[in-house]
């Protein structure tokens, strides 16, 4: 007589559990070792990056792109932007790029950012002639609105008016921005009519209107002085003082 052994259910459960078990306590070792190789694996990678961005040639500066002006003074402007080559464009100051450009007088403004992969940027903002001054060596700089001298030119260019300047103290900032202020005041009922203006200090601007010589003084009282230049304007007077609009003096 052959007996078969037969495996009661409830055994077959406990050793599925207890193999459950196993494999959990494993997998629970196994974890830790699991993360930290992972943690490993991406420190390594982000080192590697940083070390390709940060200290390689890879992501380098390649060109250098002047934007805002072209020709001759694209590639002065190029010139200042002393940044070797290959250098690691995370790595460049562009503050300091900045600044160096800056000491160009024709640069009225500029900006400089990266352009990935390799191009560092540099965007420009020239001076523009707001007037063209006749200096007392007889030489025409060009000046912009803020009243800085960037460059001499043979011709003014057109529609540029032009301001001669006399005396010593007639070339000063100060004198040139009361030069300014004078044309951008006058309204143009009066400044069409304008047909040479003269700067001899930051308080003596004077003009020839309709005939007639206007001591205009420096850049304060604009409101006041039109006013009465307006009234004194009808009269038969060659000169019209109106420095001191309170007390104005005609002759």
């Amino acid at each position: 007589m052959s007996h078969t052994a037969t495996r009661r259910p409830g055994a077959r459960g406990l050793e599925s559990s207890a193999s459950r078990f196993r494999e959990r306590a494993l997998a629970r070792r196994r974890r830790p070792w699991v993360r930290g190789l992972a943690a490993l694996v991406v420190l390594a990678l982000v080192a590697g990056a940083g070390w390709l961005v940060g200290w390689t040639g890879v992501l380098g500066v390649h060109d250098v792109e002047v934007v805002g002006v072209s020709g001759s003074e694209a590639a002065a402007v190029r010139e200042l932007v002393e940044v070797a080559p290959g250098t690691p464009l995370v790595r460049v100051d562009t503050a300091a790029v900045e600044t160096e450009v800056r000491t160009r007088v024709t640069v009225a403004e500029v900006s400089v950012r990266r352009s990935w992969p390799r191009t560092l940027v540099v965007d420009v903002v020239p001076r523009v002639p707001s007037i063209v001054v006749k200096n007392p060596q007889g030489r025409l700089e060009v000046v912009d609105a803020t009243g800085v001298s960037f460059g001499t030119v043979a011709k003014a260019p057109k529609g540029v008016p032009v301001v001669t300047a006399t005396g010593s103290r007639s070339m000063t900032p100060e004198a040139l921005q009361a030069a300014l202020a004078l044309l951008r005041d006058l309204p143009s009922d009066l400044s069409d009519d304008v047909r040479s203006v003269t700067v001899s200090s930051a308080d003596l601007v004077t003009f020839t209107l309709r005939g007639k010589t206007v001591v205009w003084g420096g850049e304060d009282e604009a409101e006041l002085k039109i006013r009465v230049l307006r009234a004194l304007l009808t009269t038969k007077a060659k000169t019209v003082d109106v420095s001191a609009p309170d007390t104005p003096v005609t002759r």
